[in-house]
């Protein structure tokens, strides 16, 4: 008696079809699980015989065989119990088959119950492209799985309900995903208008936020730098549903979607601790996982104190600030991860944080400083587009009565500035001014550029000796500062605040 059942399999963020295939042949009573399980699949024996029991079934007493297909391919995880069970259960006779369109995903408690499994949208996302068209996930999962369009999402409490639904005994309804609400900002961000003072680090992260420009803040200790970054969220653009499941995606294999909340609605925010490993950040491990850079795709990477970050792990962020994504190489394969991030570090100008300030004594030595402040290559540096000094607030701007703009003010700027970008990259894949290449570049930025605008980039090209790179990065920034203001032309003025976020003294 032969039965097969279709499943699915996470490799990095793709899916996998498994055809999970159960033999029931004579025999003392033996249960074999082959093709590459893990010790979580191996121990699904267990837990599908109890879960068969107590939902009411027979599990059949004799030789019982299932295949994992391809063989070659690693399974992992517990979501196997379900086309485990339904496996023996058709190859015993005790439900009809389900037909060739069916997938079976979830893990089983010992009294039949489906819990929540990890890596549902894409795998449910996979199961639509190969034309499968019915998915049975667990109920809690059935909200996740709506997401992708174009399949029938049946959401499955117990073994036993779905025995009775495969018997045609008590069908179960396919589910209707509720009206999606529109995304809105978390009540715990802080608004721009509580924060005094700092306009130029608020205007320079309106410019990062409009164009998804990388930031490096440089102050003392208690200037705000973590404030301002904390509240950097509540002006962040909307995601588009496209960029919504992107991140969706990222965040149901990584198990960090929270209950209730099927779609990730919210740009990420991510501020790792500087004890963070190479794997932790860039993503790794024996079977390769998102690392904290992916888990930031579309949204911030926050760094805090980034001179303290080990000089492996800065430099491994290098190339995905450039490309948009990492490729974790392991001897089970090769897996790319997406990282288009906006990076925004925050340090201290030195050791004791107070090196330049004009109040407190820097009790650091030039040697001191010097050694501080090259722990960040300069390669890292040349990736940022804004640096931005970050002084010590002073006394009359912490107690006037005035409110500052708020932030739901600049994130309507913002948002607009976004509109004409996806108008502007309407034909392509980018999506902001960041990600433009040369071609680009020569297109929207070097063109539009009015006559007095061309003879002050003249200028800074001889006097700052500008890189290549950097004369794209401040012709980026000037067209997002021109998209700020409405603009088409990139003014002279436009160029003037992009040059001014230049980092000091270099080019």
């Amino acid at each position: 008696m032969l039965a097969k059942v279709s499943s699915c399999a996470v490799v990095g963020l793709d899916g996998e079809v498994v055809e999970v295939e159960v033999d029931i042949s004579q025999g003392l009573p033996f249960f074999a699980i082959v093709g590459l399980p893990d010790t979580a699949v191996q121990e699904a024996k267990e837990r599908v015989r109890a879960a068969v029991r107590n939902s009411g079934h027979n599990f059949p007493l004799k030789r019982i065989t299932v295949n994992l297909a391809p063989a070659d391919l690693r399974k992992e995880g517990p979501a196997y119990d379900l086309p485990i069970a339904v496996g023996i259960l058709m190859a015993s006779g005790q439900v009809p088959p389900s037909g060739n369109g069916a997938v079976f995903l979830g893990e089983l408690s010992l009294d039949g119950q489906l819990r929540h499994t990890t890596g549902v949208l894409p795998m449910v996302a996979l199961a639509r492209d190969r034309g499968l068209s019915t998915v049975f996930v667990p109920a809690e999962d059935a909200g996740e799985a709506a997401l992708v369009e174009g399949v029938e999402v049946v959401p499955v409490a117990t073994l036993g309900d779905l025995a009775s639904h495969l018997q045609a005994v008590r069908p179960i309804a396919p589910f209707v995903a509720p009206q999606r609400a529109a995304a809105e900002t978390p009540a715990d961000v802080v608004d721009f208008r509580h924060i005094r003072g700092q306009e130029h680090v608020k205007r320079a992260l309106e410019v990062a936020a409009a164009g998804g420009h990388n930031v490096l803040m440089t102050g003392p200790p208690g200037a705000g730098k973590t404030l301002l970054t904390r509240a950097l969220p509540g002006i962040m653009p909307a995601m588009t549903s496209a960029e919504a499941l992107e991140v969706t995606k990222i965040y149901s294999v990584a198990a960090l979607l929270r209950p209730g909340t099927p779609m990730v609605r919210q740009r990420p925010f991510r501020a790792p601790h500087h004890t963070i490993s190479h794997a932790g950040l860039v993503g790794g491990g024996r079977v390769p996982r998102p690392g904290e850079i992916t888990l930031s795709h579309r949204g911030v990477l926050f760094l805090d104190e980034l001179p303290e970050f080990p000089h492996s792990v800065l430099e491994s962020i290098r190339q995905p600030m450039e490309d948009g994504v990492v490729t974790v190489s392991r001897a089970q394969g090769t897996v790319t991860f997406p990282a288009n991030f906006m990076l925004v570090a925050a340090m201290n100008p030195c050791p004791c944080g107070f090196y330049g300030d004009p109040t407190k004594q820097c009790s650091c030595s030039p040697s001191t400083v010097t050694r501080y402040q090259h722990r960040i290559s300069g390669p890292l540096l040349d990736r940022i587009d804004i640096f931005v000094d970050v002084p010590r607030v002073e006394y009359e701007k912490l107690t006037e009565d005035a409110t500052a703009e708020p932030s739901a003010a600049v994130r309507e700027r913002v948002e607009a500035s976004r509109e004409r970008q996806r108008l502007r990259f309407s034909e392509s894949k980018l999506v902001c001014n960041a990600e433009m290449g040369p071609v680009e570049v020569r297109d929207f930025c070097q063109r539009p550029l009015e006559d007095g605008a061309k003879s002050l980039l003249r200028m800074a090209m001889n006097q700052l000796s500008l890189s290549a790179r950097s004369f794209h990065r401040v012709l980026k920034l000037a067209r997002t500062i021109a998209d700020l203001g409405g603009s088409e032309v990139i003014l002279t003025s436009h160029l003037a605040e992009a040059l001014q976020y230049r980092q000091r003294g270099a080019g």
